[in-house]
């Protein structure tokens, strides 16, 4: 997706926030492109602004739903992240709003679990843990953002899902990549950039 696309995606997580926080109704996007009606995975991700701090961040990994719909619904959700207490109006313009698009995850297959280390690509990829009923993702940009080599990525990706931090190393887990297109707000509803990743 070029840049436009994501100067719209963001206006419409953005329109959806406010709405959402003011009125407790559902922003309704019309006159979207046709790409926004093919079915994508999408995380939207709020930060406080200027120091950068998680505030929010959820969304769909698979592609369930169209992007447009995706979005509005992942957008509101994380003015909901129960790790925070729900977005107030008084922090709308102290936030900043980036969205990622991403790729259908993709099963990473190997014989010897000492083979994830070469198989992921460390900026490129975000990962998705699976055993059983536990499951972990972090997206692309987060091993850059904390300076994690590929072990601490994987250790990491087990405690989002609530398994011990070698689990990786297990023969009965699952784990996929996807990459991500991500957007976001360089101010509170400024320009928005396409984040380059490493």
């Amino acid at each position: 997706m070029d840049k436009h696309y994501g100067e719209l995606i963001v206006d419409i997580a953005r329109k959806t926030i406010t709405e959402w926080v003011k009125t407790g109704k559902k922003f309704e996007p019309k006159n979207y492109p046709m790409e926004f009606a093919e079915k994508r995975g999408v995380f939207t991700t709020l930060h406080t602004y200027p120091d950068g701090m998680l505030r929010g961040c959820i969304g769909y990994p698979e592609p369930i739903f169209p992007l447009v719909r995706a979005l509005v619904e992942s957008a509101i959700s994380a003015t909901r992240d129960p790790r925070f207490p729900p977005l107030s109006k008084g922090e709308l313009g102290r936030i900043t709003i980036e969205v990622s698009v991403l790729t259908k995850p993709q099963l990473i297959k190997v014989k010897n679990p000492k083979e994830y280390l070469a198989k992921i690509d460390l900026g490129k990829d975000g990962l998705i843990i699976e055993k059983g009923p536990f499951r972990g993702l972090l997206l692309p940009q987060v091993p850059a953002e904390w300076e994690w080599d590929r072990e601490t990525f994987l250790a990491n990706l087990c405690q989002k899902a609530s398994l011990p931090t070698d689990y990786w190393l297990s023969k009965d887990v699952k784990i996929y990549k996807f990459q991500a297109e991500i957007f976001a707000e360089e101010t509170p509803n400024g320009p928005v950039k396409k984040v380059e990743k490493a």
